[in-house]
């Protein structure tokens, strides 16, 4: 490995590779058809373990303002699970910690509104801090302000001086889309009130591994998160983690609350023992734990070329559903093309008309399925496989599930 690749937190030396994707473009680059003959960029897709501190990282090939611009695809509403995933939080979270009409919650890469929008409904004062204009501006339209900018101490210190400082700070699926982690945590120390809590969701590095979740990995998430290592970050800049929940998203997830360390209260829960220890006993804090996930990620792209293969040539007609970031990195790194995967479907209006990136995969609206009726529907977004099979209940293509193997559904 060339010398100056270093880790994003401790500044260690770079050496361990933990999954090499060879080259893809960015994952939500999604193309118009009048862009398709046009030179696509690509950037190495390899992730690394560091030696020191364990943290599993890629490299920034290109800054979050190009990842994240006024063009973003992606919208957090478009699927019901995810928006009763936040109704039922918002509740959880008034019932624990009794926020109300004079408490003050802000969410960090607040997206559409999916979530404020509860805390809204509830008469709780917010802030959404959100790069993305176009996103912001729906949520802007759903009554949720939104500040458009990126999150770090600059921004942290203009909002802690304008008085804007949370009894609750929320970040779900942020954490990994940050280049500058230390800035980032140090921010979420300058704004969160004296008292407040942080809560803060990610997928769990050792959910990932052992479900072989590689398609989780895209250039928009820079690192990968187990609990003893977020604990160590957060600790680093006067954050004490006292509780944490394992929750079902994303193929597996955590949700982590933390306050200042100055606090006594609330005091720490079991579980963030529990969790640490069973993640060193699965061997996360060594490097030989992390060597074999490279040979599952090559097993699953033969088992899934194959599958496809013996469909085509048997005539039946494979379609995907759903235009994930996840699917866009299992189809270029498989070599999966128009010729073994028709088209996709996806709800999202913002994807239909275009074109997966990489692989020029046509987007369609969830009505082709019905108009084609293909003999197979991978299902991309496997995450919420459960709510896909509930709107295609009425087909009778088999559907299929990539991740952790190629599986038909029953």
């Amino acid at each position: 490995m060339s010398a100056g690749r270093n880790c994003r937190y401790c500044g260690a030396p770079l050496s361990v590779s933990f999954a090499d994707l060879g080259m893809t473009p960015l994952s939500n680059a999604y193309l118009k058809a009048g862009e398709l003959h046009r030179k696509e960029a690509f950037y190495p897709l390899h992730a690394w373990v560091c030696g020191k501190c364990f943290l599993v990282q890629l490299e920034e090939f290109e800054s979050p303002e190009r990842i994240f611009g006024d063009d973003y695809a992606y919208f957090s509403s478009y699927s019901d699970l995810w928006l009763e995933h936040a109704s039922e939080y918002v509740a959880m979270m008034v019932e624990r910690f009794g926020y109300g009409r004079s408490s003050f919650v802000m969410e960090l890469a607040s997206n559409d509104g999916y979530l404020l929008q509860f805390f809204n409904q509830r008469g709780v004062p917010v802030l959404g801090v959100e790069p993305a204009a176009n996103v912001a501006a729906a949520a802007e339209r759903k009554g949720v302000p939104t500040l458009v900018k990126f999150f770090g101490t600059g921004t942290a210190r203009e909002l802690a001086a304008a008085g804007k400082r949370p009894d609750l700070l929320i970040g779900n699926n942020v954490l990994a889309h940050v280049p500058d982690l230390n800035d980032f945590v140090e921010a979420m120390r300058i704004v969160l009130a004296p008292k407040g809590v942080i809560t803060m969701e990610f997928p769990h590095l050792l959910r990932l591994m052992a479900e072989n979740q590689f398609d989780t990995i895209y250039h928009e998430h820079f690192s990968y998160f187990s609990f003893f290592v977020v604990e160590s970050v957060f600790a680093s800049h006067g954050l004490t983690i006292f509780d944490v929940e394992e929750i079902p998203t994303h193929g597996g997830s955590l949700r982590i609350f933390a306050r200042h360390r100055e606090n006594t209260a609330p005091a720490v829960s079991r579980r963030v023992a529990e969790l640490r220890q069973r993640e060193r006993g699965a061997g996360l804090d060594s490097v030989a734990a992390y060597s074999a996930f490279a040979d599952q990620v090559k097993a699953t792209k033969r088992r899934l070329l194959r599958f496809l293969i013996d469909a085509k040539d048997a005539g039946k007609q494979v379609v995907g559903y759903g235009a994930p970031a996840k699917g866009n990195t299992l189809l270029n790194y498989c070599g999966i093309r128009a010729d073994l995967l028709e088209y996709t479907v996806d709800r999202s209006p913002h994807k239909q008309g275009r074109f997966l990136p990489g692989t020029h995969i046509p987007i369609y609206a969830p009505e082709k399925l019905r108009e084609t009726k293909p003999d197979y529907v991978l299902i991309l977004p496997w995450n919420i496989k459960d709510e896909i099979r509930m709107q295609l209940s009425d087909l009778r293509s088999k559907l299929v599930v990539p991740i952790p193997k190629v599986a038909v559904l029953d």
